[in-house]
């Protein structure tokens, strides 16, 4: 269980994650700039005395998840396009991890994302101690599959630990077997993924964001010390070059990714170019009914 005063600092991070969340999705517009959303998204966490979970995901149709747009990514919203906002803030390591999706301009895809968020809201009625895990993929599954579409299986929800984003158990999005209850003390996110693809997901290309995945001394003095600005800064937690405060920051996470020091995630795509839709809420497992984090102050 935590104390009183890191689930407070749970409880901050969780509620500052939904309203940056929201923030960014009000500002979802044809011609509306992705660079602009994500910034404006990771300035308001900051703002609010938290540091970046993980930079903002700002993913459009087929593309699932873990696509963050660099410095000078001039991409733009277009007619039609479905988005997933997808954001996290940690206050010194407990995380608010939140995603929602959003439509411009027209309504398509209105079905499909209300797939997701139903899915989603209605583990939240029941998820808490002693919760099976494979329940909560059962009722995610059920609820999608009832609306005509596809659960993606192979990505899921997760458990998070302090300064460990994705820890432990995965949270699926289907019955997956396990019979692995949730204990008293846990805090999950839960994440369900609709589709009107086949429901699986593909390694596209290399993405911005990275993370540290070997620690030892560097040769080249300036990097070195960009590599101990990193560890300061992010810690363990996903970052990109976008989000550090160094002129020189593409080229050097570049050089680290190649020399083996950071690995960078891979850009998230469904199998058969189905669109996607993303809706997500951490939760705090304190007693027979979980606890909601990411409520925003405008959903309370």
């Amino acid at each position: 269980m935590l104390k009183i005063e890191q689930l407070e600092k749970l409880r901050k991070a969780g509620r500052v994650s939904a309203n940056a969340r929201e923030k960014g999705i009000a500002m979802v517009r044809e011609g509306a700039k992705l660079l602009d959303i994500a910034e404006e998204v990771e300035s308001y966490i900051k703002s609010q005395g938290c540091k970046l979970a993980f930079p903002c995901n700002i993913s459009i149709n087929e593309i699932a998840a873990h696509y963050t747009p660099s410095i000078n990514d001039k991409t733009v919203f277009e007619h039609g396009d479905v988005v997933k906002i997808d954001c996290g803030a940690h206050l010194d390591g407990y995380v608010g991890d939140t995603a929602g999706t959003v439509e411009v301009g027209t309504k398509r895809y209105t079905e499909l994302i209300n797939a997701s968020k139903t899915a989603r809201d209605t583990v939240m009625e029941f998820i808490g101690e002693t919760c099976p895990i494979n329940e909560i993929g059962r009722v995610v599954d059920m609820t999608i599959r009832s609306k005509g579409y596809a659960p993606i299986k192979n990505l899921s929800g997760h458990q998070i630990k302090q300064y460990n984003l994705h820890a432990g158990l995965s949270i699926p999005n289907y019955d997956d077997g396990s019979t692995e209850l949730l204990q008293r003390g846990m805090i999950i996110a839960c994440e369900p993924f609709a589709t009107d693809g086949e429901g699986l997901i593909v390694s596209g290309r290399p993405g911005n964001i990275c993370r540290i995945i070997r620690d030892r001394p560097i040769a080249d003095l300036e990097l070195q010390e960009f590599f101990n600005y990193i560890k300061e800064e992010f810690s363990s937690f996903p970052f990109c070059a976008r989000s550090c405060d160094d002129p020189k920051a593409t080229q050097k996470v570049n050089n680290l990714v190649r020399h083996g020091y950071l690995s960078s995630y891979a850009t998230l795509i469904e199998k058969k170019k189905g669109c996607v839709t993303q809706f997500e809420h951490t939760v705090y497992i304190g007693g027979r009914r979980g606890e909601i984090t990411t409520l925003s102050d405008s959903s309370c």
